[in-house]
């Protein structure tokens, strides 16, 4: 039985998306950011899947807990907002490839 040419660009596409996608996990997973608050005083790492790879705290501000949470709380923030940034420009430019409409995903 003959498949319809339909069906077999149906199937490439398919796979093509698929290709794409794996490609698109591995280049966020390559992603790293750093954001910091309080002017510096406290820096976090981050990876694409938002794994925090590393905290520095300025020893100044660990006399006053409150606003050391602040800080560490609003740089983790911004990270995962720069992540989420990263990633949705990558996935832009690797959807711009296939030829979809804008705003589909």
């Amino acid at each position: 039985m003959r498949v319809p040419s339909h069906m077999g660009n149906m199937q490439a596409m398919l796979k093509q998306a698929q290709q794409m996608q794996q490609k698109l996990q591995e280049e966020i997973a390559q992603i790293r950011v750093e954001a910091s608050a309080g002017g510096g005083m406290v820096a976090v790492r981050m990876d694409g899947q938002k794994n925090v790879l590393g905290v520095k705290i300025d020893p100044e501000v660990t006399g006053d807990v409150e606003m050391l949470q602040d800080m560490v709380m609003a740089a983790v923030n911004e990270a995962a907002k720069r992540v989420d940034e990263e990633a949705k420009q990558k996935m832009g430019g690797m959807l711009g490839g296939m030829g979809l409409p804008p705003g589909l995903f």
